[in-house]
């Protein structure tokens, strides 16, 4: 199997050698991890220079937001039959790949989502507000969409043919979400996995703060909502 594995980045040189050194040590057969892709976008502390040096690929994409980055590395991935989303800020643990592959390896599942929410975390790692709203926007999609998750992690995997099918084009934090609500209403297997979370090495772009948090979320409930109703507006009405 082809996994390439996807790493936005802005400003993570005090993370991204230990997100990348850790990325080595997980369990799996050799040659699965076939690339290391590191989208940077204007970095200006020598980020893309450690990851040159650790053996990864870096793209620079001058544009900023988060779904660009990701949407730049998909795109430049080099025929892969899966693709990973990692964030570079070593709140994730690389090393737990396996356990986000096993479903999609196994047949069961076509994208998996990380979910920090099952396991006894650091009470650092996510503040009470962000907990609130990934708790709150999951609710809404099981809800509104029948999906089973907890979390909208950022840490994922996906197929790539079905990456494609879905013509993610979100070029913010609402990409994340995008991937979900298009893959449940596609009809794609959605499974959630349980992962471990940690404080980020450095300072949160989004999250760190309660205006981030209520903006952030705002605009994924809205995001939630509004793909539903176009769901129901475009479906066939019966004769």
């Amino acid at each position: 199997m082809r996994i390439s594995v996807v790493i936005p980045t802005h400003n993570e040189a005090l993370a991204i050698e230990r997100v990348l050194a850790d990325l080595s040590l997980a369990e799996l057969p050799p040659n699965f991890v076939t690339e290391v892709i590191v989208v940077d976008s204007n970095s200006t502390d020598g980020t893309p220079d450690v990851a040159v040096r650790m053996g990864s690929r870096v793209i620079q994409e001058p544009r900023r937001g988060y779904g660009r980055a990701c949407l730049t590395g998909l795109a430049a991935a080099s025929s892969p039959e899966v693709v990973v989303f990692l964030d570079g800020d070593y709140s994730d643990r690389p090393s737990e790949l396996p356990l986000l592959l096993a479903p999609i390896i196994e047949g069961h599942a076509d994208i998996t989502l990380g979910s920090r929410l099952h396991e006894q975390n650091s009470p650092d790692a996510l503040p009470w507000h962000q907990v609130f709203g990934n708790r709150l926007a999951a609710a809404l999609i099981r809800a509104l969409y029948g999906l089973k998750i907890n979390d909208l992690g950022p840490f994922r995997a996906g197929r790539a043919d079905v990456l494609r099918t879905l013509a993610l084009q979100e070029t913010s934090y609402g990409w994340a979400v995008e991937m979900i609500l298009k893959g449940a209403i596609a009809g794609f297997r959605v499974v959630e996995v349980p992962v471990s979370y940690h404080p980020r090495i450095g300072k949160s772009k989004i999250s760190g703060t309660l205006k981030g948090t209520i903006g952030a979320g705002w605009f994924i409930l809205s995001l939630i909502v509004r793909y539903y109703f176009q769901r129901r507006v475009r479906a066939p009405r019966p004769a």
